[in-house]
């Protein structure tokens, strides 16, 4: 082979192991791409977290609610309806 052959068989060995390699990274992407778009719901940790903050807020309402001024306001509400003339 003269060496303008050489070349010419090296350089198409270049491109078509480039166009395997774009391939290949082509397909990698897809795979995570479609792996991200698959969340089925919450995992444990989140799970935990989201029963934490439920409980947190169930806590704070409670403890407003059963407060000297709420628990006051809301039986004063009670009476004047229970003793409201018909």
């Amino acid at each position: 082979m003269t060496e303008m052959t050489e070349m010419t068989a090296m350089t198409v060995r270049k491109k078509k192991a480039c166009a395997r390699a774009r391939k290949a990274l082509r397909a990698f992407w897809a795979v995570r791409r479609a792996a991200l778009r698959t969340d089925g719901g919450m995992s444990t940790v989140e799970y935990a977290l989201g029963m934490l903050t439920a409980a947190g807020v169930a806590a704070l309402l409670y403890k407003v609610m059963t407060g000297g001024a709420v628990s006051g306001a809301l039986e004063s509400l009670v009476t004047k309806a229970l003793d409201a003339p018909f």
